[in-house]
C-alpha cells in the first residue's frame, strides 16, 4: 500500500506548482491591486490546506520507502534523491514563497509597495522552482517503482 499511496501523493505534489507555471504567462499581465487581490482571495488556503499538507505526505511516505528499499543501491538511491528533492520543495517555500504571503497578506489592492514586481518574481521564482523538484521526485519515484515492478516480474519466472 506504501508504494501506491507514495506515486499518488507525488503526483499530486506536482499539481499546485505546475498549475502556478502554467498560469505565469497570464500572472505576469495583471496589475499590481489584481495581483494582490489575487493573492489575497484567489490562493487563500492553498498552502495550509492543499499545498503543505500534500508534500509533508509525500516527503513522509518517501521517507517510509526510503527505509524499506535500504539496501536496494538503485532504488534507494532514487528514493533518496526523491527525498532530498521533497525537503527542498519545503526549503524553497520558507525561502521564497512565505516571505512574500506574509508581506501580501499586509497590504490592499489600493495599498501595496512600489517594488511589488519584486515580490511577484521571487513568489513565481519560489513555484516555478517548487515545480521542477516535484516533477524530479515523480520521476525519480516512478523509475523506482519500474525497477522494482521489473525484479518481481522477473522473480516470478
Amino acid at each position: 500500500m506504501l508504494r501506491p499511496s507514495n506515486l499518488i501523493l507525488a503526483a499530486a505534489a506536482v499539481l499546485a506548482p505546475m498549475a502556478h507555471v502554467l498560469e505565469l504567462p497570464s500572472t505576469l499581465t495583471l496589475d499590481g491591486p489584481l495581483w494582490v487581490a489575487i493573492q489575497q482571495h484567489l490562493y487563500r488556503g492553498w498552502g495550509p490546506v492543499i499545498g503543505g499538507p500534500i508534500e509533508v505526505a509525500a516527503l513522509a511516505t518517501t521517507l517510509a520507502l526510503l527505509i524499506i528499499r535500504r539496501g536496494r543501491r538503485e532504488t534507494g538511491l532514487l528514493t533518496l534523491a526523491a527525498a532530498l528533492a521533497y525537503c527542498g520543495m519545503i526549503v524553497t517555500f520558507f525561502v521564497f514563497n512565505n516571505p512574500v504571503n506574509s508581506a501580501v497578506n499586509t497590504w490592499t489592492p489600493a495599498s501595496y509597495p512600489s517594488d511589488w514586481q519584486s515580490y511577484r518574481a521571487r513568489w513565481e521564482t519560489g513555484h516555478a522552482l517548487a515545480a521542477l523538484l516535484s516533477l524530479f521526485a515523480l520521476g525519480a519515484l516512478l523509475r523506482a517503482w519500474v525497477i522494482e515492478r521489473n525484479r518481481e516480474v522477473a522473480d516470478r519466472r
